[in-house]
């Protein structure tokens, strides 16, 4: 291959870098650290203080529905390649739709055992 076939690449690169490095410029010269305000850097809350811990903190249950959402998010993932390969597939006579029946099924079953187990409730 020459290297002529690489040039969109490499512009591609380049742009993305030169608009990576001027938006971190501008926001340094224009941003709230350039104008130092006391103001300007206090939290805004309705225009009152805030009292107290500012910080709550979130429930477990919380990142416990976040990992389950995740989990599942990245199977249905692996569903995105086998539909658009299984025309191929099925052209080459390989079956493969019992793998991937078998594979909904642990994802159907996974998600009957966090209902199951209460996974999925907020209040208790």
């Amino acid at each position: 291959m020459s290297s002529a076939a690489y040039l969109p690449v490499l512009i591609q690169i380049l742009l993305a870098a030169g608009v990576a490095t001027g938006v971190v410029f501008v926001s340094q010269f224009l941003g709230q650290r350039a104008r130092k305000n006391a103001i300007k850097d206090t939290p805004y809350e309705c225009g009152v203080k805030p009292d107290g811990f500012v910080h709550t903190r979130f429930s477990v249950k919380f990142y416990v529905t976040v990992m389950l959402f995740i989990l599942f998010d990245i199977e249905v993932v692996f569903l995105v390649p086998w539909a658009f390969v299984y025309r191929e597939f099925l052209a080459s006579h390989i079956e493969i739709v019992v793998p991937i029946l078998v594979f909904i099924g642990v994802i159907v079953l996974g998600l009957f055992y966090e209902v199951k187990k209460g996974a999925l409730e907020w209040e208790k």
